[in-house]
């Protein structure tokens, strides 16, 4: 039986990884520790909250004595770690949080799975670490050069998992992914927010020209990847994560607006957020090369996205301030 501990998996990607899981390897154990912030939502995994080999442990991945008792008393061989502040807004108005949660609790992981003798630890981090680029896309290899709080602290953290493999010899992978939407996020991020505006009568924010680019990834194919790298990744390497699914702002709002039978009168330009890359873009190539690709495309993927927030307003309506 392998004992897995996710963290932050009550948020968008870590519940939606949990749930791949438990679905896909019947030996398989799970502690969840999550702090449970307002991204965090039990509601997330209450279809599988009775299964047995599921466990729940509301904690700070800063609290080193929590930690270092939840791998001792579950005798973790391994360790997914998503916890973390991710919303770049959120980060140019305050980034102490990011720091602490992102570079300090990261640290606190990694120390506690060294000294528990981890036997894998999947650090998951952001395409944003690599700042902006015109053209081109971002290897592995290439410069980190973040542009916000948040990505910047995601950069701190890579670097602190890179040195535990390079001093301690933990086993650690790195992986780095575009842009995710699916089931379960949180609407503050672009795909949810709008299909919630929308559905309320709303009109949906779009910053500035709407022509900066993303690369989207669908929640299920990052999870597969995922799942894939703890079996077949390398310790002390990096693997991008992509969907091959680059697409202006503006572009992913038009769609939106037609799956949910709105016109442009529904789209309001605001000002530009503060330090805005253009465009992130990731080459894959290395974990395509180990076997991996996408299965999912965009317009597909994109509807069942919109038809699960139409279906499932139990879910997001509570989360509205």
């Amino acid at each position: 039986m392998q004992h897995l501990l996710v963290t932050g998996g009550s948020g968008f990607i870590g519940s939606n990884f949990i749930r791949h899981m438990l679905a896909r390897h019947p030996d398989l154990d799970i502690v969840n520790l999550d702090v449970l912030t307002y991204a965090g939502n039990q509601a997330n995994l209450q279809d599988i909250q009775d299964d047995p080999r599921y466990t729940f442990v509301k904690g700070d991945i800063c609290d080193a004595s929590l930690v270092s008792a939840v791998m001792r008393e579950h005798a973790i061989d391994t360790v997914v770690h998503f916890a973390a502040e991710s919303h770049v807004d959120r980060s140019i108005a305050d980034g102490s949080a990011f720091v602490r949660t992102n570079v300090l609790g990261t640290h606190t992981l990694l120390h506690a799975a060294h000294m528990h003798g981890v036997e894998r630890f999947v650090h998951i981090s952001t395409d944003e670490v690599y700042g902006s680029t015109v053209d081109g896309s971002f290897r592995e290899t290439d410069n980190l050069n973040p542009s916000s709080p948040y990505s910047s602290s995601k950069a701190g953290s890579d670097l602190l998992a890179r040195s535990y493999f390079i001093t301690h010899g933990l086993p650690v992978i790195v992986t780095r992914c575009t842009n995710n939407y699916g089931p379960y996020q949180f609407p503050e991020k672009l795909i949810p927010l709008f299909v919630t505006n929308l559905l309320q009568g709303k009109k949906v924010p779009v910053y500035g020209t709407g022509k900066n680019i993303r690369d989207w990834l669908y929640v299920l194919d990052h999870c597969r990847a995922i799942d894939f790298v703890l079996e077949h990744g390398e310790p002390g390497e990096v693997y991008n994560i992509g969907g091959g699914e680059e697409k202006t702002n503006l572009e992913i709002t038009h769609r939106i607006l037609d799956l949910l039978g709105k016109d442009e009168s529904y789209i309001e330009h605001v000002p530009d957020r503060k330090g805005h890359d253009l465009r992130y873009s990731l080459d894959y190539t290395k974990l395509r090369a180990l076997g991996w690709e996408p299965e999912y495309d965009f317009e597909t993927a994109l509807k069942a996205t919109v038809r699960w927030y139409v279906e499932n307003e139990w879910w997001w309506r509570p989360l509205l301030h």
